[in-house]
């Protein structure tokens, strides 16, 4: 698995808490960052959703093996405006993604493009998909011996 996490049950726990704040708070009906991973033959790549975000504003670290991808949106409101209706979430915005040991993470790139912003990892040499020759004999005895 190349994307892990450390602990499933504190996962859970920290999804049902995010959830109840946003509820309790009255904010959108998302985690402010929704994020979709593909894996390639040779990378992976991670996006993540930031509509409105000003691209100064974003983030990308690597610590230990965690991945963090920090943002930040602003209040867009002029002096004679007031809001009657405020359902996107404002302020600062961070995930956080679990890197598994068969990914590069000195070879991370990111880009933000019509606020998506698309971070690739490459996969280690030592875990891409390989094929493996196999070899005939012919006559019939097993070809690997134990």
């Amino acid at each position: 698995m190349l994307l892990t996490s450390i602990d499933p049950f504190v996962q859970e726990f920290e999804r049902q808490f995010d959830r109840a704040i946003r509820q309790v708070s009255g904010a959108g009906s998302g985690t402010g960052m929704p994020m979709d991973g593909v894996r390639r033959a040779d990378d992976v790549v991670l996006r993540f959703d930031l509509p409105g975000i000003d691209p100064g504003s974003i983030e990308v670290t690597v610590d230990r093996g965690v991945l963090s991808v920090t943002a930040r949106r602003e209040e867009e409101f002029g002096e004679d405006e007031r809001a009657f209706v405020r359902e996107r979430p404002m302020g600062s915005f961070t995930r956080r993604v679990y890197l598994s040991e068969h990914l590069d993470s000195e070879g991370i790139d990111a880009a933000y493009d019509n606020g998506v912003l698309a971070v690739r990892i490459p996969v280690l040499e030592k875990a891409r998909p390989r094929k493996v020759a196999v070899q005939r004999t012919g006559d019939g005895r097993k070809a690997i011996k134990s």
